[in-house]
């Protein structure tokens, strides 16, 4: 018995399928290409990987248009690789991630790049840069038994159809077998998180009006349309 009735499960389209998966959580990789870090002024060594989170209603069906979101001027894209988990686990070793991946997408981190900035100079959680309202737009996920490879291919976004990032999953510096592993000695993984992998070089701003393209070859592809203000 609740006090009010419980929002819906959060879910994403799968393809070819009238099912959904339902997201638990979503977990962020920060800085897992080496040409990303440096753009941020950062070192691409390959110092332990780090991770954030999104709310599970973060994530949205593509196509879609979402709202420009409000405290911000400097809205950004970053293409990821999406990994669904679909099997539990803690301290799994790398060697068995693959058994726990239910299947995999492309998705983007909209990030509120002014809210980030000024958390980071003064220490604080980037929450209020990254976790807004729909701000994980992602294609319909793939069932792993389709899917070719998670540790190469190209990854890439245009907007308006100007290629902006284009790189391979074979660039990233923790591969998904790593970081996933990490993950879980951190905290016991679930069915239904969501795992982004990390963006590439060449993130940019958007504005009103703008459309986002982008995908990962043998996975998927997305389209999202920047709205007005919320």
């Amino acid at each position: 018995m609740y006090v009010f009735d419980p929002p819906r499960q959060a879910s994403l389209a799968v393809q070819a399928s009238d099912a959904r998966f339902p997201v638990r959580r979503i977990f962020c990789v920060g800085r897992n290409y080496e040409a990303h870090a440096r753009e941020m002024g950062k070192d691409p060594t390959r110092e332990a990987p780090f991770f954030f989170t999104k709310p599970a209603d973060a994530a949205v069906d593509t196509p879609c248009t979402i709202p420009y979101p409000p405290l911000t001027e400097n809205l950004h894209y970053e293409i990821e690789l999406i990994i669904a988990i679909g099997k539990g686990g803690a301290r799994i070793a790398e060697d068995d991630v693959m058994d726990h991946v239910w299947g995999a997408s492309v998705g983007l981190d909209m990030t509120r790049r002014d809210l980030q900035g000024e958390a980071k100079d003064m220490g604080r959680p980037w929450d209020w840069g990254k976790a807004f309202d729909q701000s994980a737009p992602i294609a319909p996920i793939k069932p792993m038994a389709d899917v070719p490879s998670v540790e190469k291919g190209r990854i890439w976004l245009a907007v308006n159809g100007t290629i902006r990032q284009d790189a391979d999953l074979s660039d990233l510096i923790w591969s998904v077998r790593e970081h996933v592993s990490i993950l879980s000695h951190a905290m016991t993984l679930a069915p239904g998180d969501i795992i982004m992998t990390g963006t590439p070089a060449g993130v940019g701003a958007v504005v009103t009006g703008d459309v986002i393209t982008g995908g990962v070859d043998g996975i998927g592809e997305l389209e999202v349309t920047i709205g007005p203000r919320s």
